[in-house]
């Protein structure tokens, strides 16, 4: 038996809506067979990973709490991938984002009013914006690998991070740990309902929307789309690949600096060396899975957020590390990419008795 992959004429719509669905299903089976694996019951492994996190009001909102960084990241990540320009970057820029959007509260402790929190959001995306645009900058001017400059920084915004909050910035009244002071309540994201969810939730809801009526209704969402697929169409239109460039990175960073400035503000509430469990690499996946369409981003990163919550769920009932979450976010890419292929290609198996007469 032999498998072919035979290029389709045009590319499957079907399988663009299905490759998620099958990826998704796929990591299931994976998840399934790690436990069995492992020693531990692989339904029960199953229910603690998907299911149980979906059984009461705390955990569902601790999901959208998860899901808020995903989404804001994934969707200015789509922006970047759909005009062909690779941010890898924006743990980064969600770290700067959270820097410079605490700035305020931490440089200025007495500046408390209702204007405060608008402006850390502000500063949070033109923190992100700025960052974002070091790799972009050097891409257009220098052709500098995207990939590569963009990941760098992330080590460059991450030891930043830690050298502020335990040099300058540490909190003197914190008992030696590397944290900042705690932000005044004018400084702190409004909460919805007892748990830790905010209006950031509200604030996700409304990017996502305007990113979608940008990218399917307007001329600069064309111009995205038409320099990704064809940059050399996209010259002929009169479009400018490098502008494109610079005006991609700089929404990617500003949407991943405002989720960064929002987390510190609303969830943790100061700064400290670790504010995030990776949510700037985990947004890739996301956005792939997402099909890079603002909904799609939307659904797929409430499905990783599960992932999250289920990775702590298996460490408490069942012993099973949490990393389990990190290993399957990373499967879950592999099978995204891997189905992927089933949207240009079509499979054909080949018997060998086929092959033999074929011979003959």
């Amino acid at each position: 038996m032999r498998i072919e992959l035979i290029r389709r004429a045009e590319q499957s719509r079907r399988m663009a809506l299905l490759s998620p669905v099958i990826a998704v299903g796929l990591t299931v089976v994976f998840s399934a067979a790690v436990f069995l694996i492992s020693g531990v019951d692989p339904l029960a492994g199953l229910y603690q990973l998907f299911i149980a996190p979906l059984t009461d009001a705390w955990s569902l909102s601790e999901l959208v709490v998860k899901a808020v960084p995903l989404v804001l990241i994934g969707v200015g990540l789509a922006v970047c991938y759909l005009s062909n320009n690779w941010n890898i970057g924006a743990e980064g820029q969600f770290t700067i984002g959270a820097i410079t959007g605490s700035m305020i509260p931490l440089l200025l402790p007495d500046f408390q009013t209702p204007f405060t929190l608008p402006l850390m959001l502000v500063a949070g995306i033109l923190g992100g914006a700025a960052y974002g645009l070091i790799p972009g900058l050097l891409k257009t001017r220098f052709g500098a690998n995207e990939i590569l400059t963009s990941l760098m920084l992330v080590y460059v915004a991450t030891l930043f991070l830690d050298w502020l909050v335990r040099g300058p910035w540490r909190d003197p009244m914190g008992y030696g740990f590397p944290q900042t002071e705690r932000f005044n309540s004018a400084a702190r994201m409004i909460m919805l309902g007892d748990g830790r969810m905010s209006v950031s939730a509200l604030v996700t809801l409304v990017v996502v929307a305007l990113m979608a009526v940008m990218l399917a209704k307007t001329l600069k969402g064309f111009e995205i789309k038409v320099l990704g697929a064809s940059p050399r169409a996209g010259a002929f239109a009169g479009f400018s690949a490098k502008k494109m460039t610079l005006f991609a990175f700089a929404i990617s960073g500003g949407l991943a600096g405002l989720a960064g400035i929002m987390e510190v503000s609303g969830v943790i509430g100061k700064l400290q060396p670790s504010i995030s469990p990776g949510y700037g690499f985990a947004a890739i996946i996301v956005a792939f899975l997402g099909r890079l369409n603002p909904v799609g981003i939307l659904i797929a990163g409430l499905v990783l957020a599960l992932t999250y919550l289920g990775g702590e769920g298996i460490q408490v009932a069942l012993g099973v590390s949490k990393r389990m979450s990190t290993v399957l976010q990373g499967v879950l890419l592999f099978f995204v990419l891997a189905c992927d292929t089933l949207i240009l290609y079509r499979v054909r198996f080949i018997s060998s008795s086929r092959k033999a007469g074929a011979h003959a």
